[in-house]
């Protein structure tokens, strides 16, 4: 027994020395991008909106690419653990820009203008005012992000065991896989119990320290002046910077032109391939065109079904824990924890707990995969919300039914359309692992008839590049058009009930 827990504790390591390596060059990155978009008005036109979209789109769905590209160019252990990697940066490292970028662009202008009088070069204005105005929004932002990174830690390690021909040796995502093939159950218990045991163990040595010591480089007074910064807008109940107005406007701008040069691009491409497209080719791009607009309608209708779900349990909970319970901090301390527990390691259990269901399965891993985010959205909209709340709720002596529909479910909108968003897109990412989900090659653990994650895995497995590009270009192309007509459309809609 000892030797199987150790075996676990050093797999274990091998996942989080991943995780460690991803959130440090995310945080560099972050770091210097957030105050560069930031500091520069070119920059923040081009970046910005291109940051905005890539952190909707489902990075797990290009996963495939990324393991061929970098074994490719770095074979053996080397290029599937740097997969691995790339994958965890992507999904850490936007909302950690979105926190620099907010932090700095709300300096107080006599920072810069002291800066400018005492003639404070560029390496001297990151050490004494950008750095350390950014690390408490940073401190905030990684808490989430590592939640987010173990997702796909956990996912990408599994996704890497599935296939025949690449696999990480070692990794906490490798004894889930081990533990489902053989039946161990004991392995599958220790390999959760030693894993959330280092969840909560980052949390206080690691998290809890950082965001003491970023707090101790703020600088004097800028937690005040940066409240004074919020403009009483759109929402009579909910503050929203004047920053993120303009990065609105610009996004919608630089969408459009994103989208009609990606237009034209791909007309273009087309022109010129045409000529040299054989009729057995376009025959077979069209088979695969049609068995992709199936398979991701059936996926559609699983992904919205667990959203409803979603709401239907988020919004409740989140309203008591914000508006009525004195105990708002240990629920929230609790839910990080719940939610750093990636849905993928509960895959062969939930499986034992359906008998099988691959639907009722696939609807678990859904549910299971947005529910934090709907969550911490709501939670994170509530924080900027004025204390008038509270005192127009007792001089009007609101409660009960009319207190909800006339305050807490207005207040919450803005963020659960957020919620909405990034919820969505981490169900379309969940779907590799919801809808086909095999322990190696010898024992299929679910598979739904048809859905676009198990084609994505189908064609991985069978090295069809065609069909998965095909297959990414549908489901990249439907949650773009969802965010920009009916994601924002409803945003601005909530945000101005109050108007």
């Amino acid at each position: 027994m000892l030797q199987l827990v150790f075996s676990v504790i050093l797999d274990t390591a091998y996942s989080w020395t991943r995780m460690f390596i991803a959130m440090a060059i995310s945080m560099v990155i972050a770091l210097f991008t957030g105050i560069a978009v930031a500091r520069s008005k070119k920059l923040n036109r081009v970046l910005m909106p291109i940051v905005d979209i890539l952190q909707t789109l489902p990075i797990l769905a290009f996963f495939p690419f990324a393991i061929y590209l970098f074994v490719f160019y770095f074979p053996g252990s080397v290029g599937i653990n740097a997969a691995v990697i790339f994958l965890i940066i992507t999904s850490m490292l936007w909302n950690i820009i979105f926190g620099v970028y907010q932090a700095v662009i709300s300096l107080p202008s006599e920072y810069l203008d002291m800066a400018n009088i005492y003639g404070l070069n560029f390496y001297q204005r990151l050490k004494k005012i950008f750095i350390p105005a950014s690390l408490p929004r940073m401190s905030e932002q990684m808490s989430l992000s590592w939640a987010i990174g173990l997702f796909y830690l956990v996912t990408s390690e599994i996704f890497s065991v599935g296939t025949k021909n690449y696999a990480v040796k070692h990794g906490i995502g490798v004894e889930f896989v081990k533990a489902a093939a053989t039946g161990n159950s004991y392995l599958y218990l220790y390999s959760i119990i030693v894993f959330v045991l280092f969840v909560i163990a980052t949390r206080l040595l690691f998290f809890e320290r950082f965001d003491r010591f970023a707090n101790r480089h703020y600088l004097k007074d800028y937690k005040k002046r940066k409240r004074d910064n919020f403009t009483f807008n759109y929402f009579r109940d909910k503050w929203i910077k004047p920053d993120e107005q303009i990065r609105y406007k610009l996004t919608v701008f630089a969408n459009l032109v994103f989208y009609t040069l990606l237009a034209a691009l791909f007309g273009f491409l087309i022109y010129k391939v045409i000529p040299f497209v054989n009729l057995q080719l376009l025959s077979k791009i069209v088979g695969y065109e049609g068995y992709s607009i199936l398979s991701l309608a059936f996926s559609f209708l699983r992904v919205w079904g667990a959203f409803l779900a979603i709401i239907a349990v988020s919004i409740p909970l989140s309203i008591y824990v914000v508006f009525l319970s004195n105990k708002t901090k240990r629920y929230l301390l609790l839910f990080q924890i719940f939610a750093s527990i990636p849905a993928t390691i509960l895959l062969p259990a939930i499986a034992e707990l359906v008998y099988g269901n691959s639907e009722l399965l696939a609807f678990m891993i859904y549910f299971l995969s947005g529910l934090w985010y709907v969550i911490f959205s709501i939670v994170a909209t509530t924080k900027y919300l004025p204390e008038s709340i509270n005192e127009v709720k007792k001089i009007f002596h609101l409660n009960g039914i009319v207190a909800w529909k006339k305050i807490y479910l207005k207040a919450i909108m803005p963020g659960v359309i957020t919620g909405a968003v990034t919820g969505i897109a981490a169900e379309w990412n969940a779907s590799i692992v919801a809808e086909y989900f095999s322990a190696g090659s010898s024992k299929l653990i679910t598979s739904v008839s048809i859905g676009i994650g198990k084609a994505l895995n189908v064609s991985l497995d069978n090295n069809n590049l065609l069909l998965m590009g095909i297959l990414l270009a549908n489901m990249v192309a439907m949650i773009i058009i969802i965010n920009y007509f009916v994601w924002r459309r409803l945003y601005n809609r909530v945000n101005s009930v109050y108007s």
